[in-house]
């Protein structure tokens, strides 16, 4: 095992090498992230600090040492309810992980990956290499890209007559009833209206969802604790793919024909993206 330990400034006493914790950005081949560290290399989490590497054979991760009084676990619960702290920091882990993500295959980690002692980074790539091997065969050569799928709820149900079997039924039926019962029919297929919209939202995102996962290495269907917004609509699903560079043109041309598809039922698709494979990599550490 070699590892590259952080540089000790002359003057800095070793009580204050103890009062740091090591943050953890990314992990990939040593041979790799290695040479990147002799060019420019982006702002650590703590602007003070640098990023430096720790190396256990062919892995590494990248790290930076942070203060430990702010970044233990209490403490840093507070920290996070603090808007300005959050963001600014959020900001700084993305732009590393972004920063080697385009020159190397990576395990992107989540915001907030700290180890309180350096030796115990080398510990966890020793023990989790062979699935970390795994992850990074699998996303080598591959991005993460988002879709959103927006519905214009008022074009929707404009349209959902001419796409719901059971209320084109309805319709013709109260089309050939008598003036009484034909009222009653058309207030049932008022009531009708919002079940079978929602039936249909769920029917395109799984069409969606299917076509846009034979066109790449990966699908998953991101949680949304509610509907989002965007400036074409509603968001009522946020998927995320996995897909080789060398094939996304042929994964946007699905993703258009499929937005072509269902556009006159009110559907639209927005592309996030590309982004570090966070969402095909977290998850099976």
């Amino acid at each position: 095992m070699a590892t590259r330990q952080a540089k000790r400034r002359k003057s800095e006493p070793a009580a204050k090498v103890d009062a740091h914790a090591f943050y953890v950005y990314c992990i990939g081949e040593s041979e790799v992230l290695g040479p990147l560290f002799e060019s420019e290399l982006p702002e650590a989490i703590e602007s003070e600090e640098r990023l430096d590497l720790e190396i256990n054979d062919s892995l590494a991760a990248i790290v930076s040492a942070v203060p430990r009084a702010s970044y233990a676990e209490d403490r840093l619960q507070q920290r996070l309810g603090d808007p300005a702290w959050m963001a600014l920091r959020a900001m700084r882990h993305e732009k590393v992980v972004e920063h080697f993500a385009a020159r190397a295959t990576l395990v992107p980690l989540r915001f907030g990956s700290i180890y309180l002692e350096r030796q115990r980074i080398a510990g966890m790539l020793s023990e989790k290499r062979e699935g970390l091997v795994a992850i990074l065969d699998r996303v080598r050569g591959r991005e993460e890209w988002g879709v959103n799928i927006v519905r214009d709820r008022a074009r929707l149900m404009e349209a959902i007559e001419s796409v719901s079997p059971r209320l084109r039924e309805v319709a013709a039926r109260a089309a050939a009833a008598s003036p009484g019962e034909s009222y009653l029919l058309r207030k049932k297929i008022d009531a009708m209206r919002v079940e079978e919209a929602s039936a249909e939202v769920k029917r395109v995102i799984s069409l969606i969802e299917r076509g846009l996962k034979t066109a790449s290495d990966g699908a998953l269907r991101l949680a949304m604790l509610k509907e989002g917004s965007s400036g074409q609509g509603d968001v009522v699903a946020r998927l995320a793919f996995l897909v080789a560079r060398n094939e996304f043109a042929g994964f946007r041309r699905t993703a258009e024909e499929l937005a072509r598809d269902h556009a006159q039922t009110g559907f639209q698709l927005e592309f996030t993206g590309p982004w570090p494979a966070y969402n095909f990599t977290v998850g099976e550490l």
